[in-house]
């Protein structure tokens, strides 16, 4: 297996949303959140679902894979493994860093969590989250919501709160993914073998899954008014995938067929999302003559309930029911490469320890320290937000120039 690229070269539109390295005194692990028992698992989903007006009954209907695991979903303690994982490689390092965690959706919650870190004395924190694409509810609206908790605490102006960029295509990211493509490819050629098919490759399709998001915010996905680029289908949500797939697999196999696919909508039916969705592809691509799949969960950085229901539980009930040897790929969960690559992100944004270059496997990166003015716009309507052009929320001082990198 041959190296995958990596570029260190600036991206000269980017570049211009680089922030210069600052003194930060903490990190904040910030993540979706999830259920711990059958009691939490109704709560959470009102939290999750909050300002729609959907009635417990409704939420109860949709509630069966959370159920089905205890109501416990793997997210939580995964997030506690990463966080250890983080600070050992930070002391290793010798960088002296505290990591703080909070949830968008269950406890421990961001804004208890940032009121907690101001009294113990932080004043300015580098937000590091677990969704690592571009679109309103994998990047604006965390943003939106430190923006929300810094302002009914009372601490915008008080406490400073930054955001890594959006690190898709880090090669910290990348690396596990292309490791266990290569391993899971191997595991399907050998069963297709041993089945008797002689070129097992033509048989295999190698699926990169990722959360499907409303046709509508994949359209406002990185667009923004200061934004020149066109995104491959028309979203930099979608095309920030594919260049990671295509990467992944220019490196591991350039003549195994590939589709990019998407799972978990939820929602009203008549509202579009991204498609297709994983079961039905599989339908799809079986009469084409496919014995053989390699899942790779490409949106997702553990194995948290979409992959262990979604993946795991459903599209692999779907490949057994028409009769495909099917693998799915680990998540990078606390890979030594995706922790290091992690504090390689911090370090990207700190005066101690900096690290000036900025790796990217593609050529959409590095994304935005700083995101563009109104990008992955929330349709519901505008709340208060940190880590953009012209905003004042968060920063404890003027609002951000077009060009962060001038300073």
């Amino acid at each position: 297996m041959s190296e995958f690229p990596i570029s260190t070269e600036p991206n000269s539109v980017t570049e211009r949303g680089r922030q210069e390295p600052k003194q930060y005194d903490a990190v904040l692990l910030a993540s979706f959140g999830g259920p711990e028992g059958q009691e939490d698992v109704i709560p959470f989903l009102r939290n999750v679902t909050r300002g729609r007006g959907i009635p417990d009954e409704r939420l109860e209907e949709v509630s069966h894979h959370y159920r089905a695991f205890g109501g416990i979903s793997p997210i939580n303690q995964q997030n506690r493994e990463l966080k250890a994982a983080i600070e050992a490689e930070l002391a290793q390092r010798g960088i002296e860093l505290p990591v703080l965690w909070g949830n968008r959706n269950w406890d421990p919650y961001i804004a208890p969590v940032l009121q907690d870190a101001y009294d113990a004395g932080h004043r300015r924190i580098l937000m590091l989250t677990t969704s690592i694409y571009s679109c309103y509810s994998s990047c604006r609206q965390y943003r939106e919501d430190i923006g929300v908790a810094l302002t009914e605490t009372g601490l915008d102006g008080k406490l400073e709160v930054d955001k890594i960029r959006q690190y898709f295509d880090h090669p910290g990211v990348v690396q596990p993914f292309l490791e266990g493509t290569a391993a899971g490819l191997e595991e399907i050629r050998g069963k297709l073998a041993a089945a008797g098919e002689a070129d097992p490759d033509s048989k295999i399709r190698v699926l990169f899954a990722t959360h499907s998001i409303p046709t509508r915010d994949a359209e406002a996905a990185g667009r923004s008014d200061d934004e020149p680029r066109e995104f491959a289908e028309g979203s930099a949500y979608a095309a920030q995938h594919l260049a990671n797939a295509k990467a992944i697999m220019d490196t591991v196999a350039p003549n195994v067929a590939w589709d990019l696919v998407y799972q978990s909508r939820s929602g009203a039916p008549h509202i579009p999302w991204l498609e297709p969705d994983i079961n039905d592809h599989l339908e799809e691509i079986a009469p084409e003559g496919v014995r053989g799949v390699v899942i790779v969960p490409l949106g997702f950085v553990s194995d948290h309930m979409e992959v262990a229901w979604d993946l795991d539980t459903e599209a692999l009930e779907t490949c057994k029911n028409l009769n495909i040897e099917a693998t799915r790929v680990p998540t990078p969960g606390t890979h030594a490469a995706f922790v290091s690559g992690l504090v390689d992100l911090i370090c990207e944004r700190t005066v101690e320890n900096n690290i000036a270059d900025r790796p990217h496997v593609t050529d959409l990166g590095p994304w935005y320290d700083v995101c563009r003015p109104n990008c992955c716009e929330n349709f519901r309507g505008a709340k208060p937000v940190i880590a953009e052009v012209g905003t004042r929320v968060g920063i404890g001082h003027d609002a951000y120039a077009a060009s962060e990198a001038a300073k």
